[in-house]
């Protein structure tokens, strides 16, 4: 059985459906979805973790950051469209109070302000939920801002279409399961981390960074996110471009582990967008293989 932060025709519900059509179940929350791959009540589940327009989901980042160890299985790229959605017979004029998830609202601001400039928007806990809301005849929102799977689930009608403010944008979720053994590498791999600095100090980050480029290993993605252990704290959630089987991102993560007060490896799996990483010269599987090779003539001499 498999999870997902619903309820069902959210985004996570829809990206859910293009690995399975099963029954699943549905959590009020991120965090809940993620405690139920942790105590075992299923096998994974799937949650956003990315937007290309406002950046990462801190709810996931943080609670797979701490709590019990999870690991990434694969991710789903979804294109993120909103419309505007009412009970029948409402008009845009009819328009007072509008609810929708607060990356909703973020991603379509300009258009609320152009469009409904003396509206009010509340913020809730999910699109569909959102939907949901408003198909109750005795709701006091008129509209909720939300995808087409969800208006159409709660029986809604668009009322304006096509309002995100940016029209090519595109969340990304991960399938979370239980700690496992990583898929072989496809050469298209992603591999997603957590470093926690000794101490904040000159170079930190800069130490961590170094890490990768002295290696050849792109990264995808790095931001900071709070230690929760006083002002000031923080560690660094990073997607690197790589299989942890690939020799440069095997001798990066060493040398985090050396350098960090702790590393959390949060899997390696295939890219969804099947991009393959450039490798520069010297930096290449046969690369690597050459230098211990030819390292290993100088440690035995007699064997060369």
């Amino acid at each position: 059985m498999l999870g997902y932060f619903g309820p069902a025709g959210t985004f996570t519900h829809q990206a859910l459906l293009t690995i399975s059509a099963d029954e699943a179940i549905a959590y009020p929350s991120v965090p809940q979805a993620l405690d139920a791959v942790r105590c075992g009540e299923v096998e994974a589940a799937m949650v956003p973790i990315e937007n290309s327009v406002e950046g990462g989901v801190s709810a996931t980042l943080d609670t797979l950051a701490s709590g019990g160890r999870l690991m990434i299985a694969r991710e789903v790229l979804v294109p993120v469209q909103f419309n505007l959605y009412a009970r029948p017979g409402t008009t845009l004029a009819d328009v007072q109070r509008v609810i929708t998830h607060p990356h909703s609202a973020a991603q379509t601001r300009y258009w609320t302000a152009a469009n409904l400039p003396h509206v009010a928007v509340t913020e809730g806990g999910s699109n569909a939920a959102a939907a949901q809301e408003v198909a109750d005849p005795a709701s006091r929102f008129d509209a909720a801002i939300c995808g087409e799977m969800a208006g159409e689930q709660y029986g809604l009608v668009p009322i304006a279409t096509a309002i995100a403010d940016n029209p090519s944008a595109v969340t990304r979720f991960v399938l979370v399961s239980r700690p496992t053994e990583p898929p072989e590498p496809t050469g298209a791999d992603k591999t997603t981390l957590v470093a926690y600095m000794h101490a904040d100090h000159s170079g930190a980050l800069l130490e961590i960074l170094e890490q990768f480029s002295g290696r050849g290993v792109s990264l995808c993605r790095i931001e900071s996110r709070p230690t929760k252990t006083g002002m000031g704290n923080y560690c660094f959630s990073i997607d690197a471009e790589g299989h942890l089987r690939d020799p440069r991102v095997a001798e990066a993560m060493l040398g985090l582990h050396r350098i960090c007060e702790d590393v959390i490896f949060l899997g390696s799996y295939p890219r969804a967008d099947g991009v393959r990483p450039e490798v520069a010269r010297g930096f290449t599987d046969a690369d690597f293989v050459a230098a211990r090779e030819w390292y290993a003539t100088l440690v035995h001499p007699e064997d060369d």
